[in-house]
């Protein structure tokens, strides 16, 4: 390799020396003599004959092909020790690899390391960094990326909060309220406004954090005229209601406000806008017992056992007659919970409203005695009897 080095500072045509130049590099990461690449880099025996950016760029740009972000961040130190600023296109591209190969704590030194010379993180790369620390649980370094984000001219600062808002609450780091409102509340003083897109993404966030009334709060103001006007995915943000029990304040926007706003229902919010309804029209709809059942396992997976059986309790009240899968789940959830006496409570409920309950039933109640796998069908009424007086005791 040495008389390559002798030809090319012999040769004339720059053109052909970095021609030259990049084919060895690229060669020699292809074949992955990465040590070899760090030891032109570090003692850069081509010389003059190549110019010393275009060296160092080269470098890290085929390291970067070939997935070794982490050496191109070595050639980038290289450089720095020998007084050469990296291009920030070079410098962007080990950010932005690091990020994707789940370095992100690397990539967030990098950054910070890169400031002091002026660099700056595309848009995409500052979003796959934040996404990245919010997946590793680190909101304060993703806020910190956020904020340098803001003071970057000529970016959409409404796209920047978007992001930010989208990561932290995807990854659910950020479970509270009163920080949701800080971050938003500085949005509107630093003369940002959001749009649609970022207040649907905060009232989604604030759903599923269970804090409806701060949801409400929101769309109430969307309504009122103070942010833009709410669209279909703003009010099928119920879903975030109805896993909380908070299924008449759901209905009431599905069959008033949307109407007065103009505004359809999307295809699972049509689903429930045919179903979900407590007036007369739930008389005829007995046999749409699938619904309930969803309804049901919906509450119960939320942790809202005494609001799914409230919701059954409120379907027999309406005229409506729940087949027994429905008394079944919530009979299982109760007996998984412990919760006995609520168990036989509701299969008390169960027969007064004329079911009898039947194999599934039997061996729900068999599992809370611990008798998992035996045959209590002979035995079945004594023991719901026995249970049922043990409830009244």
């Amino acid at each position: 390799m040495g008389k390559l080095w002798q030809k090319m500072v012999d040769e004339n045509d720059s053109s052909v020396n970095n021609a030259a130049f990049a084919n060895i590099i690229e060669s020699l990461c292809h074949e992955r003599l990465f040590q070899d690449v760090f030891m032109i880099a570090e003692d850069t025996p081509q010389g003059k004959s190549v110019p010393e950016e275009f060296a160092y760029g080269q470098m890290i740009d085929s390291l970067c092909k070939v997935g070794r972000h982490n050496g191109a961040a070595r050639v980038a130190y290289i450089m720095k020790t020998k007084g050469i600023i990296p291009s920030f296109i070079s410098y962007n591209s080990i950010v932005h690899g690091l990020c994707k190969e789940g370095s992100c704590m690397r990539a967030y030194q990098l950054l910070e390391e890169g400031i002091e010379f002026g660099y700056w993180p595309s848009e995409y790369t500052y979003i796959v960094l934040i996404e990245g620390l919010c997946l590793e649980a680190d909101l304060r370094k993703a806020k910190e990326v956020f904020q340098i984000m803001l003071k970057k001219e000529g970016l959409d600062r409404t796209r920047i909060y978007n992001n930010y808002f989208k990561s932290s609450l995807s990854y659910e780091q950020v479970n509270n309220p009163t920080e949701l409102l800080n971050v938003l509340v500085f949005m509107l003083q630093s003369q940002c406004k959001p749009d649609v897109i970022t207040l649907n993404t905060i009232i989604s966030g604030f759903c599923r954090m269970g804090r409806i009334e701060e949801a409400l709060r929101i769309m109430n103001d969307m309504l009122m005229g103070k942010f833009n006007s709410p669209d279909a995915v703003t009010l099928t943000t119920i879903c975030g209601m109805l896993n909380v029990g908070r299924i008449r304040e759901a209905l009431d926007l599905l069959y008033k406000v949307m109407p007065e706003k103009g505004v359809r229902p999307g295809l699972i919010m049509q689903f429930f806008v045919d179903y979900l309804n407590y007036s007369e029209k739930v008389k005829q709809w007995s046999h749409d017992d699938f619904v309930y059942a969803a309804i049901l396992k919906g509450l119960c997976r939320s942790g809202k056992f005494n609001e799914a059986c409230n919701f059954l309790y409120e379907l027999v009240d309406c005229g409506v007659s729940p087949n027994i899968v429905n008394y079944n789940i919530l009979i299982d959830i109760a007996c998984k919970s412990g919760l006995k006496a609520e168990a036989y409570q509701i299969v008390g409920e169960m027969r007064k409203n004329g079911l009898t309950p039947d194999a599934v039933t039997w061996r729900i109640l068999d599992r809370l005695h611990g008798n998992a796998g035996k045959q209590v069908c002979i035995s079945a009424n004594t023991q719901f009897e026995e249970g049922l007086q043990e409830f009244h005791c």
